[in-house]
């Protein structure tokens, strides 16, 4: 987290996350509270922090707000809200970074799990990815990527004109998916690309060690 982050905080009680992200880390944040009291005595400990300029308290329903726009959320709510919420959160931009505290969101495994000083868990949204993608650059032949996608975890194939042969290592990091494929030659080459909506962009190593652009689209 940085100066460039903008925190939601998603029923933030008296504010001290919200206000951490400020005084800490110099983060902008705003802290949505379904209680009233309670949003007003975070307001108060906001002013009292001196961190008015860069933390706001809402008095309002998580569910209600929007916190679209947000570079991180953090969370300490009771399960059955972090399954409830998980749709809105799986919608947000690819690389939105999660945490929550205490509490999991289901079958979508954390990236990261801590047990100490007390539970936690950090998720980054993952870019949509599930399909067909045909691939420019790449190889001299028409050559289809298919993936199967389960929130951050990915698998598929890519198809070489009438070669398939299945993906090495992929991964999915918010909006950057890479994998490692092996060439007509055998030859292995890693491949990176940022993720935007139905379009894809990166570099992979030719077999002369360069990095060479290559692009995707939907299909």
């Amino acid at each position: 987290m940085n100066s460039t982050d903008l925190v939601y905080d998603l029923g933030s009680g008296d504010g001290r996350i919200a206000i951490a992200a400020a005084k800490d880390f110099g983060a902008r944040a705003i802290g949505i509270e379904f209680n009233p009291e309670m949003a007003q005595l975070a307001q108060r400990n906001v002013d009292r922090s001196g961190v008015a300029d860069r933390v706001k308290i809402i008095n309002g329903d998580i569910f209600v707000e929007d916190f679209s726009k947000a570079t991180v959320v953090t969370m300490y709510l009771l399960p059955e809200l972090n399954i409830a919420l998980r749709p809105t959160i799986l919608k947000m931009k690819p690389g939105t970074r999660v945490t929550s505290h205490a509490f999991n969101m289901g079958d979508w495994e954390a990236d990261v799990e801590i047990d100490s000083p007390s539970k936690a868990f950090y998720w980054v949204v993952p870019a949509q990815v599930a399909g067909e993608w045909v691939i420019t650059g790449m190889e001299s032949g028409k050559t289809i990527l298919k993936l199967s996608q389960h929130y951050q975890k990915i698998g598929g194939t890519l198809q070489i004109g009438n070669e398939s042969q299945p993906l090495l290592n992929p991964k999915l990091d918010g909006a950057t998916l890479s994998f490692t494929y092996l060439d007509r030659d055998k030859s292995a080459h890693f491949v990176m690309m940022a993720v935007n909506n139905n379009e894809l962009k990166g570099l992979y190593k030719s077999r002369s060690y360069n990095d060479n652009v290559i692009t995707g689209k939907r299909l």
